[in-house]
């Protein structure tokens, strides 16, 4: 198989950018969910306008009707019968959030961004949900303004942390309002890589104060410290925000961490998880929503950068190195 022989690898000249954009490609338009095929591709799969789902969850193979959720402007939909989209909400402690824009202003850097602009509602069927997308794309800036609107500490940490080196979040989390489900989570953790250093001093300050089990992050490596204060952050039931959690960990130390997360996500926990790792974006059932290719819309984990790059990589090692360093 040659090096171009597939759809992604042509893009190793433009240093692996997607080329996809022409006339016989489909546009990304506000509210609407649209895959990378050619027009051609996607009129011989319209006969019927049948939609793929998954059984168990109202996601059978239907086709397209009344009781189908329909696509609206601003709002992130996926192909799923009303029914099996209010079931799916029943076991989450978010169902989705809204956003008011008219609390961002005119001159916002917000409203530049191509996968948040415009969007007013999101909705989260799933324990699992990833987020995806090339650096820049919004990915970080959406998860910490949920986070904070659900009462987390910008920088990471529980809801009871209380500290800040550098206000750096955005407007964005003033102007979310979340749809809760039916139960409470009673405990939560924001965890992102970038601070890591700041929310790990203060679990050390605070596990000093009365009742505090001290545990010594900082007399650890990265990665040991990171995962160890993932395992001792996720309960059964909680509410999780994780930020690049790779960053720190190796491919065996991030298979951990899947069985971890899948683990406290089947006894009722929710996460929500920006990731440019393809061995987390591999958990079962989880839901994979990308910010790249215009507004948020959900992917398939082989539609990833993070899958296809490092697919193309392994399966074309020589030749796509050879390719990249003679340019």
């Amino acid at each position: 198989m040659t090096l171009g022989a597939s759809k992604k690898e042509d893009r190793i000249r433009e240093g692996l950018e997607e080329t996809t954009a022409g006339k016989g490609w489909k546009k990304p338009q506000p509210g609407r969910i649209v895959r990378n095929r050619s027009r051609e591709r996607l009129e011989e799969s319209a006969p019927g306008k049948v939609g793929r789902k998954r059984s168990g969850e109202g996601l059978e193979e239907t086709t397209a009707g009344k009781d189908r959720e329909k696509p609206q402007p601003g709002r992130v939909v996926r192909n799923y019968s009303r029914e099996g989209l209010k079931e799916m909400k029943k076991a989450q402690l978010i169902n989705s959030v809204m956003i008011d824009w008219n609390k961002i202003g005119r001159s916002s850097y917000l409203r530049e961004i191509p996968a948040i602009s415009g969007v007013k509602q999101i909705d989260f069927g799933r324990a699992v949900t990833f987020f995806v997308g090339e650096n820049g794309s919004g990915k970080s800036t959406l998860l910490e303004a949920i986070a904070v609107a659900c009462g987390f500490n910008p920088e990471g940490g529980t809801r009871n942390y209380h500290f800040s080196t550098f206000d750096s979040h955005s407007e964005l989390w003033n102007a979310i309002r979340l749809s809760r489900g039916v139960r409470r989570a009673g405990w939560g953790y924001f965890l992102r890589a970038e601070s890591f250093y700041n929310v790990a001093t203060k679990e050390e300050e605070y596990s000093r104060g009365p009742g505090g089990i001290p545990q010594h992050y900082h007399e650890r490596s990265h990665g040991e410290s990171f995962l160890a204060l993932a395992q001792n952050s996720f309960r059964p039931g909680g509410l999780y925000f994780l930020d690049e959690p790779e960053a720190a960990l190796s491919p065996q130390r991030q298979l951990t961490l899947l069985a971890e997360i899948h683990r406290c996500a089947a006894a009722g926990a929710q996460f929500f998880i920006v990731t440019h790792s393809p061995i987390l974006l591999g958990m079962p059932d989880a839901e994979i929503l990308t910010f790249d290719d215009g507004p948020i819309h959900p992917c398939s984990y082989e539609e990833t950068d993070s899958y296809q790059v490092t697919s193309l990589f392994l399966n074309h090692r020589e030749q796509l190195l050879k390719k990249l360093l003679e340019e």
